[in-house]
């Protein structure tokens, strides 16, 4: 059953294979950069936000790019090692790996996660966010509630290849666009309805997150390859 489960890696066509797992890698890495648009366009209309939320937004989002290149970093390493041990018959190196890259990005992302707590001023003065008064302190707010959820965030975008690797690309891309989904749902209720502000479209985001890290972890114990 272990061995028929993804046999058609081994003898399935290259062309096919590729489309098969570089579409949904495609959109996936797409949908990790649609959280940040998504809370653009809504915090551009709302009347108490408008340009100064959008500015706070534009300071705040490189932050969460080093979050996604570290998480990248580690899911795709894990990724290629896990293919490697994989394809020569190794699940215990395949295992231990998988291991090592959670273990790995717990530990990247609370440190990631203590660093911009720690030194939260500093980090949005170097990105601009005191530009003006308003926008400091939208920014402050956006970041507090973004920080909060860079582990979840590192989580489910380190596990996205793995879960690839494992035969299952769709369910990767479709972890992915769950999360955006909730994103797209939350936001005008908590921007418009709610008017939480800064910190309503930072909270939607990481509930987004977390929908996506608790697929990842579900998919974990649902592998594929027993290994």
């Amino acid at each position: 059953m272990e061995q028929k489960a993804n046999t058609f890696l081994e003898t399935e066509k290259i062309g096919k294979l590729m489309a098969k797992y570089a579409i949904p890698c495609v959109i996936s890495l797409l949908v990790a950069a649609l959280y940040n648009i998504v809370d653009q366009i809504f915090i551009a209309n709302a009347d108490y936000l408008g340009s100064y939320g959008n500015a706070a937004n534009t300071v705040v989002f490189p932050l969460t790019v080093v979050a996604l290149s570290v998480a990248v970093m580690i899911g795709d390493g894990c990724c290629a090692f896990v293919s490697i041990s994989l394809g020569a018959g190794n699940k215990d190196a395949a295992h231990k790996s998988i291991g090592s890259a959670v273990l790995l990005c717990i530990i990247a992302s609370l440190v990631l996660t203590a660093f911009y707590l720690s030194a939260q001023e500093a980090i949005l003065t170097w990105f601009g966010g005191k530009v003006n008064a308003e926008t400091f302190h939208h920014a402050k707010e956006y970041f507090f509630w973004i920080t909060l959820g860079v582990p979840f965030y590192m989580f489910g975008q380190a596990l996205n290849p793995v879960i690839r690797s494992d035969g299952s690309p769709r369910f990767a891309m479709a972890s992915t666009l769950a999360g955006a989904f909730v994103n797209i749902i939350l936001d005008p209720i908590f921007i418009f309805a709610f008017r939480w502000g800064m910190m309503g479209a930072a909270v939607d985001t990481v509930l987004g997150q977390i929908l996506t890290a608790c697929l990842a972890i579900w998919y974990l114990f649902h592998m594929i390859n027993s290994y």
